[in-house]
């Protein structure tokens, strides 16, 4: 049996061309905005830190330019402390382990609830929900290298075309993390064990 490919991540291109101002998109004015964020990366050898920066603002925008599946609750990009590589960390929302869903006895009728979810969304349970039965909500963390071959280098300076840099950092990211993620968020959805 195939699984359903699910995308993990995708820009936002339609909204961020709408919502821009003086012909430029949403992120692309952000990242002038806020180019001494940049600061500590121009003329880097090894583009990661730039990178890492570039995919943080396309995150941080609201909506953000980088969208990703509902069951995912955050991304990030970090260079790693170990060896200056690139590497991300995403939480992503699952259904209870089989070892909890083989029986209910453990529930001793107290009611657990899984995740909340409000127009397809997992939410977190609100105070009230918390008062009146417990709740179990399952996450995986991922965490994984991400390869470097497509990034762009890392401009000399805030002189540089850098909007187009960080923009191309970020499309590389997103494809390369919908790689690694969409299989899994597949097989998440379809909510079937792979060996069935």
């Amino acid at each position: 049996m195939r699984m359903p490919e699910s995308r993990a991540f995708w820009l936002d291109e339609q909204f961020d061309r709408e919502h821009g101002t003086d012909g430029r998109g949403r992120y692309e004015a952000e990242v002038l905005r806020r180019i001494d964020d940049f600061a500590d990366t121009w003329g880097d050898f090894a583009p990661v830190a730039f990178a890492v920066t570039a995919w943080r603002l396309a995150t941080e925008l609201s909506p953000g330019f980088v969208r990703w599946h509902r069951r995912i609750i955050s991304a990030t990009c970090a260079r790693s402390h170990w060896d200056g590589s690139l590497v991300c960390a995403v939480t992503v929302a699952s259904r209870w382990p089989a070892e909890l869903t083989w029986t209910k006895q453990w529930q001793r009728d107290r009611g657990w609830q899984d995740w909340p979810q409000l127009f397809g969304q997992f939410t977190t349970p609100t105070e009230q929900d918390q008062t009146r039965r417990p709740h179990l909500r399952a996450l995986l963390q991922v965490e994984a290298p991400v390869p470097l071959d497509d990034l762009p280098p890392t401009p000399d300076g805030p002189d540089d075309d850098v909007a187009v840099a960080a923009r191309r950092a970020v499309v590389v990211l997103a494809r390369e993390l919908n790689d690694l993620l969409a299989p899994m968020i597949g097989q998440l959805d379809a909510g079937v064990p792979a060996d069935s």
